[in-house]
């Protein structure tokens, strides 16, 4: 498979290459973004968890019931802000590259 590379953009990318194409981040804005908006939803995954351990462990008696099923109902409304947190930080990039689809697709922030 012959492997083609061409430059758009400041980006260089191979053709025929896949997942490991090679994208060189068009400056140091982008890469604070990229980097904020990973971190939000890292920070963001780790309070779903804290608060699903958490109404799990109150779920075991059934005075603190009420507050367990509190946390579950805040930890769910957190999880839709995942896609929230996703979408925002594409359309802030957009401004970054608009022609060339970036996605970081092996992560999940």
């Amino acid at each position: 498979m012959a492997s083609s590379s061409s430059d758009t953009g400041g980006t260089r990318r191979s053709a025929g290459a896949g997942r490991n194409d090679l994208a060189l981040p068009l400056g140091a804005d982008e890469l604070v973004i990229r980097n904020r908006y990973e971190a939000l939803s890292i920070t963001n995954d780790a309070i779903i968890g804290v608060l699903f351990v958490a109404g799990s462990i109150l779920f075991l008696w059934p005075s603190t019931s009420t507050i367990a099923a509190w946390l579950f109902i805040v930890g769910s409304v957190q999880f839709l802000l995942r896609p929230v947190i996703r979408l925002a930080r594409r359309t802030h990039l957009k401004r970054f590259d608009s022609v060339q689809d970036r996605t970081d697709h092996a992560g999940d922030f």
